[in-house]
């Protein structure tokens, strides 16, 4: 079952789910308009390979801060991780999906998190920005960059969620060279 605005509302209310900072206007009919950070981190062209099992790669990405004002332009055919403003806590019966905004999307930016965001994570999300245009696009931090869809499992997850990305804050680069197998 999705989430309306009224649950919404009432989770929030009674801190089944965490939110913040959160304002009114970002409670949607059926999501939460969650906004972007302020820090980016940006593969340099000078990586030849990302391999998967060695995180060398980590040492030479580079982090990027910039201000509400001046933004940050993401190059046509650009790859760019970003975060979310807004640092969440999803109880052990709620997941969530993870969907651009359309009026982003009509410019060429497409923003996922892999889409997915399992029950009982914790954390800031990191969001993957690709700039399909063909001309820079220029975004804010404090812009409403993407929502949230909550929905409520059957029963609670028998392993929530506690890996590797728990409790994350800004801007996070893969870690997938921790995985077990």
């Amino acid at each position: 079952m999705i989430l309306n605005d009224k649950t919404i509302k009432e989770y929030l209310k009674k801190d089944i789910l965490y939110i913040d900072p959160l304002e009114e206007f970002q409670i949607q009919p059926s999501s939460v308009d969650l906004r972007l950070g302020y820090d980016f981190l940006v593969y340099p062209e000078d990586i030849d390979v990302l391999d998967v099992k060695n995180p060398d790669y980590l040492d030479k990405m580079q982090k990027v801060v910039v201000s509400k004002e001046e933004g940050f332009i993401v190059q046509p055919k650009q790859f760019v991780l970003a975060t979310t403003l807004e640092y969440i806590r999803l109880p052990d019966f709620l997941t969530a999906f993870v969907e651009g905004r359309s009026s982003l999307g009509r410019l060429g930016l497409f923003i996922e998190n892999a889409g997915w965001v399992d029950a009982g994570f914790e954390g800031s999300i990191t969001l993957e920005f690709y700039n399909a245009n063909s001309r820079p696009i220029k975004i804010y931090p404090e812009m409403r960059i993407c929502q949230l869809v909550f929905s409520e499992m059957k029963e609670p997850a028998e392993r929530p969620y506690r890996g590797k990305y728990q409790g994350q804050r800004g801007t996070t680069a893969s870690k997938i060279f921790m995985d077990k197998r």
